[in-house]
């Protein structure tokens, strides 16, 4: 029972959904509207999810319902120090039965799953062999410069995932520690990946294994308990809570054991001088071992405010729905002979709504930018911080040029890169129904606009 019982009326009313959005879960700047090249306004069609959520309607409210209350965490006496504590604490609560976690499991607040990922590398025992797919988006397959790191090739089937892990860990050293890094869902093609299959191998040969479910948990639910993971982390910007914090749960063992990720206030239980002049200091064993610094409440409560809503609208039917979606702008891609739709696993893989394509004789910067000022589409073109994974897909040369997120070839320009339409439960029809539209026009008929390269991007000619 909470000390702070006033702390609930910090929750806004979650009767503010607009009836006349046809999203399930309605999201702030649905109603934005952004000028066309070509002349007049529409309605911005927020296609880009997998960079970043718009943030739900309910995460906004509850966040601004508690913004007057907004207090130092675990630092002082007054009431709203006090309040902002009970509330920081009962998102971490919140968070753990989001996530089915274990008893005993830690849930610790950080800035972004990149940050989680760089939390548990500092964290893994000593002479710590990694094992990560070149799928991986760059948060999961970098963070680990101080372990030995077995880079696996790209599967092609869910299948030769599993078979592929169970091969190079058979080969490992059976005695040292290993950790197996994993996306539940690609952030290139959204194919869902084989994790209960891949955590049941990792332990099969005395290895652990981390989730990477920033593309995932906004899609799905993400059960530790039933998928077996040892770790699960993911970003509040892509969970409809972009205030800047993400999650590391899991197991504590490790992070136990490790030195705390950051020294400071917070971190330390005690501070002492010696009588040699130095210092002691004892480091807590709960997850403020790794939050040192005044924490971002406001983050927190955004991605427990988001856990909530999600809970409540129910997987079962968000899920019924983004296939959907997913149906929809599939079939209308099939359409055009000129698109290729990106995938590892094949047409039939279940995925969420996350779809990557090229388009013969397009220069991808240059089709997303004719999205966004003659439809207001906005995607994301380039290689989606996943250049092994897209340039395998495209079948190229490791060494052709690419910057993730900033191609710099002009329009027209054969470069390495593709474009990618992303969406969720905040998503109306009409925003893929005009996307379907959108390419269909433009691969017959051609952009409207002239476009030229800007500090690496495709821009329009107003000149």
């Amino acid at each position: 029972m909470s000390a702070y019982p006033n702390a609930a009326a910090v929750t806004a009313d979650s009767e503010s959904a607009d009836p006349c959005c046809d999203a399930p879960l309605p999201v702030l700047g649905r109603d934005v509207t952004v000028p066309l090249v070509t002349g007049g306004e529409v309605t911005y069609a927020a296609l880009d999810y997998a960079a970043s959520a718009p943030a739900l309607q309910r995460v906004w409210d509850d966040v601004a319902a508690y913004a007057p209350y907004y207090g130092s965490v675990h630092r002082g006496a007054g009431y709203l120090s006090q309040l902002s504590t009970d509330l920081f604490e009962n998102s971490r609560a919140t968070v753990a039965e989001f996530l089915d976690c274990r008893p005993g499991d830690q849930v610790v607040f950080t800035r972004s799953t990149t940050d989680s990922l760089n939390l548990l590398a500092q964290a893994l025992p000593a002479d710590c062999q990694v094992f990560v797919f070149e799928t991986e988006h760059h948060a999961s397959l970098l963070p680990w410069r101080d372990a030995r790191v077995t880079y696996l090739d790209a599967p092609r089937t869910p299948a030769e995932a599993v078979e592929t892990l169970e091969r190079a860990l058979a080969d490992r050293d059976p005695h040292g520690p290993a950790l197996v890094c994993v996306t539940g869902a690609s952030n290139v093609t959204g194919e869902l990946w084989p994790v209960r299959e891949l955590a049941a191998a990792a332990h099969a040969h005395g290895a652990r294994i981390v989730l990477d479910a920033a593309q995932l948990a906004p899609h799905h639910p993400v059960s530790v308990r039933e998928l077996d993971v040892d770790w699960v982390a993911f970003s509040g910007h892509k969970l409809y809570a972009p205030f800047g914090s993400g999650v590391l749960a899991g197991r504590a063992d490790w992070l136990q054991d490790s030195e705390p990720y950051l020294a400071g206030g917070g971190a330390s239980r005690k501070v002492a001088r010696r009588a040699d002049g130095g210092v002691d200091v004892e480091w807590h064993t709960t997850s403020a071992r790794h939050e040192a610094g005044s924490p971002n409440v406001i983050g927190v409560y955004s991605i427990a405010s988001a856990c909530k809503a999600l809970t409540e609208a129910g997987f079962d039917s968000l899920v019924a729905r983004e296939r959907h979606l997913i149906a929809k702008v599939r079939e209308g891609l099939a359409e055009v002979p000129e698109v290729r739709v990106l995938s590892l696993f094949g047409d039939d893989a279940p995925r969420v709504g996350v779809i990557s394509f090229v388009v013969e004789g397009w220069n991808s910067s240059h089709f997303a930018a004719a999205l966004s000022a003659e439809y207001g589409i906005g995607v994301r073109d380039g290689l989606f911080c996943a250049h092994p994974l897209v340039r395998t897909l495209l079948g190229s040369d490791p060494q052709d040029p690419g910057e993730c997120g900033a191609p710099e070839a002009a329009p027209g320009e054969r470069s390495l890169n593709a474009i990618r339409v992303s969406f969720g439960a905040g998503t109306p029809d009409e925003h893929v129904e005009r996307f379907v539209g959108a390419v269909k026009e433009l691969v017959r008929d051609g952009a409207q606009w002239k476009y030229r390269t800007e500090d690496g991007r495709c821009v329009p000619d107003r000149g």
